[in-house]
Order: structure tokens, then sequence, then C-alpha cells
């Protein structure tokens, strides 16, 4: 499996393989499954054994990515962080790691992220761009 290393020392997240951050995903999908409701939304051929499933929401709640409640015989996982949250910190290790100085590196890489994903992106970088102007004129 594929890992994402953290390298930001301030922001620094733990090493996120495939399987967890699928799980992940599907507990922001749903929050407040349990290991046997996260397998059943895994396609077949990519469903590991309960075990391994279990063992892969344990390490997500020691990592702090989790939050778990017992309920009965199961646990309970919710995600501790959003979807934004982890991905702009993912990004923010990736740029920590890499930056070289310049701020038209990070900006260029931006935007031609953005133009590859689709042709509205750039109009929404825009937006968004416009919007934290706008917040942070109000603050």
């Amino acid at each position: 499996m594929k890992l994402l290393r953290a390298r930001s020392r301030h922001n620094a997240l733990p090493q996120l393989g495939e399987l967890e951050l699928a799980l992940l995903e599907l507990l922001w999908q749903k929050p407040g499954s349990d290991v046997k409701a996260l397998a059943s939304r895994l396609t077949p051929d990519k469903r590991p054994s309960i075990s391994t499933l279990q063992s892969t929401v344990e390490r997500l709640h020691r990592k702090n990515l989790l939050n778990r409640s017992k309920q009965g015989h199961a646990y309970i996982y919710t995600p501790v962080v959003k979807r934004g949250e982890l991905m702009g910190r993912l990004i923010g290790d990736v740029i920590n790691a890499l930056h070289d100085g310049p701020a038209e590196t990070i900006l260029s890489g931006f935007v031609n992220a953005a133009a590859s994903i689709d042709k509205d992106s750039l109009d929404r970088m825009k937006q968004l761009i416009d919007q934290h102007e706008r917040k942070k004129g109000n603050d």
C-alpha cells in the first residue's frame, strides 16, 4: 500500500495507508459506523478481513483521527477531522516538504492542478480567493 508521510513539524500527521484513507472516506460519508457496517460498504474485491478492518480503525483511533464509543459489543467510530481539514493538512505537509522558497512555485502548482481537474476549477479557485479576502477584511 502507498503511504503518505507527514513532513511538517507543527502540523504533522501520522502516516496514512490506502485502507486508512478509504475507511476515513466511508466515515466522512456516514459517521457513526461500526466495523461490520464499514466492511459491508467496501467492494468485495477490496474488502479485507474483519480483523484487518478492526486493526485499521484501531490504528486510526490511536492516531487521533477517529473517536469511538462502545455500543453493545461493538465500537462506533466517527472522524475527528473533516475531509477538507485533513486534505489541507496533507497538502501543507507536501508543500513544506517540497517548497523551494518562491511562492510562485506553490501557486503555479495549485493553478496547474486546478486546471487539470475540470474547466470550472480555476473559476472556483478565484471565488474561494475572493471569499477568503472578504472574510479577511471583516476580521
